[in-house]
């Protein structure tokens, strides 16, 4: 496979078990865990939990990534297609309010085979929102909600932070897609969302600059979509290479973001305490329902 479904465009070729790109990944979904979350947005994870699959590997590649483990180091397990359609019903079957595909770019075809035939709760693509516009389009009728992160609107704090200085235009391409195919969020009647597009952004320490130009932009563009504004930075993966970001995020600093955001008139969506900030947050990465159950282990390779 010659791969472009990121904005990366590396043209390299992947093999079922490795790739020659920027993400490393094979052609065969690599997945770390499987599990109810329940550290989403209310609306996604309400009571039951959120179907949370969590593939590795990612497309854009944040020093500070939480989930450094997965997206840059690649721990996880190699599993079919038709494997991955068997972790979504075991989910349903605990109660999963959705599936919740995090990060998953990397392996779209797959998901996009093990997706086919619909299920009977919604699909959720989370994402870090530095998407092709092309491979979201692959997706259209397949996903229910789009949860992407909109993580900067300066050019060079992208490229330092991320390599990827194109975010910006890059990614507000991708959220008037994911827009365009889910319209207004849609709830029941217990507050869950059925369909819609919920836009998050985390709060770096020492970039409200950059804060307050993403707030504006979603004002401007996306007037009435929810934002969840994130206080859960805490220095991770590379964090500690960089002076400005390698500390926590002060409850001063939150605080003038929230405000920003409620001058705004932006009072739709959802704020985080500062106490969210805590690596516990980061999910146990151990392969937790990964595996199929014995005597169908030909599904999956370790």
């Amino acid at each position: 496979m010659i791969c472009n479904l990121c904005p990366r465009k590396c043209g390299a070729e992947r093999y079922e078990s490795r790739g020659l790109g920027f993400c490393g990944a094979g052609t065969l979904p690599r997945v770390a865990r499987c599990a109810l979350h329940f550290d989403e947005e209310p609306c996604i994870s309400g009571k039951s939990g959120s179907g949370a699959i969590f593939f590795s590997g990612c497309t854009l590649g944040c020093v500070f990534c939480q989930n450094y483990a997965i997206s840059h180091d690649n721990f996880g397990m190699e599993i079919s297609p038709a494997r991955l359609r068997e972790i979504f019903f075991e989910l349903i079957d605990k109660g999963a309010n959705n599936i919740n595909l995090v990060t998953g770019t990397q392996f779209v075809p797959a998901i996009i085979e093990a997706l086919k035939g619909g299920l009977p709760v919604p699909v959720v693509w989370n994402s870090s929102g530095y998407e092709r516009v092309e491979t979201l389009r692959a997706l259209n009728g397949m996903v229910d909600i789009y949860l992407p992160d909109f993580k900067y609107m300066d050019e060079a704090l992208a490229a330092r932070l991320s390599g990827a200085e194109n975010y910006p235009e890059t990614a507000l391409k991708a959220i008037e897609e994911m827009l365009r195919q889910t319209g207004r969020p849609v709830y029941d009647e217990n507050g869950l969302m059925k369909k819609g597009t919920l836009i998050r952004h985390l709060v770096l320490p020492g970039h409200l600059d950059n804060t307050k130009q993403v707030l504006r932009r979603i004002h401007w563009d996306f007037e009435g979509v929810p934002v969840s504004l994130m206080a859960q930075y805490t220095p991770m993966g590379r964090a500690h290479e960089f002076d400005d970001i390698n500390r926590p995020l002060t409850s001063e600093e939150y605080d003038e973001a929230v405000q920003y955001m409620y001058s705004l008139s932006m009072d739709c969506g959802y704020t985080q305490e500062l106490d969210s900030a805590k690596s516990a947050y980061t999910p146990a990465f151990d392969l937790s329902g990964v595996a199929p159950e014995k005597g169908n282990r030909e599904a999956a390779r370790i």
